[in-house]
């Protein structure tokens, strides 16, 4: 059972990493004005760009640090 149980810790621990960091990405991108780079009165492609900026960066910036955390928990088999 205790298997069970670090399994569902983990993916519980990857749900909120990533969704902590895609939305915290979401709200950093909102200092850059992309707007300037699309043709006016196209709010729903700039908005789809956001989101979708969002949660390629999110996603690997949280990948980063969730790796790190496995790998620094399988430090100590190498002594």
């Amino acid at each position: 059972m205790e298997i069970y149980e670090a399994v569902g810790q983990e993916a519980l621990m990857g749900i909120v990493s990533h969704l902590f960091f895609i939305a915290i990405t979401f709200y950093a991108l909102q200092a850059f004005m992309l707007d300037k780079l699309f043709k006016k009165n196209k709010v729903f492609q700039i908005q789809l760009i956001y989101i979708l900026l969002s949660i390629a960066i999110g996603t690997a910036i949280s990948n980063f640090f969730l790796q790190i955390s496995s790998w620094s928990g399988q430090l100590p088999y190498l002594f």
